[in-house]
């Protein structure tokens, strides 16, 4: 009992810091771009980071738990698996909590499966390598991915609104169309196998006509709701068009960082929780099973304290995401955040580990390479890069020491 306080205490220390660092640069976008203030983006992270995780946060769970490191291997010693998975969760909060305070999107997927790479690799060469290659494999695609979509999500923008005579009027023409395209994307994300925690599994055939469905709706209340060009009496400024353009786009920027947390929330939860949910099977049960289901207030717990740690230390990564990049305006910033949010989902109802982080720098970076290559920051980029590469061997370094320890002192 004592090993499963501690293991919720360190788990929820986890989940404050993927808030702190990934749930921040999520939302970056967003707050850079004027389209929320802080607080509204801690809201809205409140509410759909908490619908990602309870609903469809499962998936990766099961992934990050025992896909890298096979359970199989500790039956005859379960402490084992509880002081590893313990020692990758410290070492993974402590990394991600050094670099939100230096203000560094680093990648929590590659936090923790970094660090229970390194236990594997201490407990005797339990790792799935298979499994690590193709999680490896996925954290090149992600943005590349991320950042082609996002390229094109511009290119589009920019030739069929921007580019235009009349941007104001075409931004009014589109912008239901792109909210009905980011409507059905979130609601074949939450049918499509995707509600397994309430026993909801539609087929496909019955999920794309229910997400039509969604789209078509959603579309029509845009049409109606979203504010629509002034009448002209006389010839407006270029600037007051685009400022128009800018408003409307504000406005599905903030849907596409709904769309975001819940993404975030259905992917990345399991970083805190994954770990945790192999603790508790142990301590719950005495063994280690080959699949355990993760109770919904586990999961509770990890969206708990992931909205708690973006409110309470999220600035820095937002200010880097935002602001350091690239110039981000809420055109840009709504091409971003639906090309890594599409990016995330996807690749969650695979049960990859996709790192948002990765996810959203890329698509952030095809935004701006859409404006050319001088849009982009690149001392920020290095920076960011640089901390990516130190991620995976750090926090594998560090398991590798706490489990040592662990096991010395405490067996």
């Amino acid at each position: 009992m004592v090993l499963l306080i501690v293991a919720l205490v360190i788990g929820l220390y986890m989940a404050w810091n993927i808030g702190a660092n990934d749930v921040a640069n999520a939302l970056g976008t967003s707050v850079g771009s004027k389209a929320l203030t802080f607080r509204s983006a801690v809201i809205l992270a409140g509410i759909f980071e908490f619908a990602g995780a309870v609903l469809v946060g499962g998936h990766v769970t099961d992934t990050v738990r025992k896909g890298i490191v096979d359970p199989s291997a500790f039956t005859g010693n379960p402490d084992l698996l509880v002081y590893g998975m313990l020692a990758a969760l410290v070492s993974a909060a402590l990394w991600l909590h050094l670099a939100s305070y230096f203000g560094q999107p680093v990648s929590t997927t590659h936090s923790i499966v970094g660090a229970i790479f390194g236990f594997g690799l201490i407990a005797g060469g339990a790792v799935n390598w298979a499994k690590m290659g193709g999680i490896v494999a996925s954290w090149v695609i992600s943005p590349l991915a991320s950042g082609l979509l996002g390229f094109l999500t511009f290119a589009f923008i920019k030739k069929k609104i921007l580019g235009t005579e009349r941007p104001d009027e075409a931004a009014a023409k589109y912008a239901p169309y792109l909210v009905m395209v980011v409507a059905f994307m979130l609601s074949m994300a939450l049918i499509f196998k995707g509600l397994k925690n309430i026993h909801l599994d539609w087929p496909m055939t019955t999920a794309l006509g229910v997400s039509a469905l969604v789209a078509i709706v959603a579309g029509g209340l845009a049409f109606f709701l979203l504010p629509k060009p002034v009448k002209r009496e006389k010839e407006l400024e270029p600037t007051e068009e685009f400022d128009y353009t800018e408003r409307i786009f504000r406005y599905l920027q903030i849907t596409t960082a709904a769309y975001v947390a819940f993404a975030h929330g259905a992917n990345d939860v399991a970083n805190a929780v994954g770990p945790l949910a192999a603790v508790y099977a142990v301590q719950t049960t005495g063994e280690v099973g080959m699949k355990v289901g993760v109770p919904i207030w586990i999961l509770l717990l990890g969206g708990a304290g992931i909205v708690a740690g973006l409110a309470m230390f999220g600035r820095r990564v937002m200010e880097t995401v935002g602001e350091k990049i690239t110039h981000m305006t809420p055109t840009r910033g709504f091409s971003a955040e639906f090309a890594a949010a599409t990016t995330v989902l996807v690749c969650s109802k695979l049960g990859l580990p996709i790192s948002t982080t990765h996810s959203l720098i890329g698509a952030v970076m095809g935004v701006g390479l859409a404006r050319g290559l001088a849009a982009l920051q690149l001392k920020t980029i290095r920076s960011i890069f640089t901390s990516w590469l130190a991620t995976v061997p750090v926090t594998a370094v560090m398991t590798i020491i706490l489990y040592w320890l662990a096991t010395k002192l405490l067996l």
